[in-house]
């Protein structure tokens, strides 16, 4: 199973928001980068295809993660892909 969770790097309060296996460690090997997150600075950057691309094979975000992908409005384009897929 795969979680859509933060993965802290260098040395101040930065994130990488990463697809990693649930059984793997906060800093351990990740499948793919998917984004990046500054919380001192309030800056986003998100990658929305890869990230829907994970969430519609089954992938579970953190409730952190669920939180900036939200904000971002990433939700809202993963329910109309879905929509169009099946009407």
């Amino acid at each position: 199973m795969v979680k859509l969770r933060l993965k802290r790097c260098g040395r101040k309060q930065i994130y990488q928001i990463v697809a990693i296996d649930v059984q793997s460690r906060r800093e351990g090997r990740d499948l793919r980068k998917v984004g990046f997150y500054d919380p001192i600075k309030n800056q986003t950057n998100l990658n929305v295809p890869a990230i829907l691309y994970f969430l519609e094979k089954g992938a579970q975000p953190t409730r952190t993660v669920h939180d900036i992908s939200k904000k971002a409005g990433v939700f809202m384009e993963f329910v109309l892909n879905y929509q169009t897929k099946f009407n």
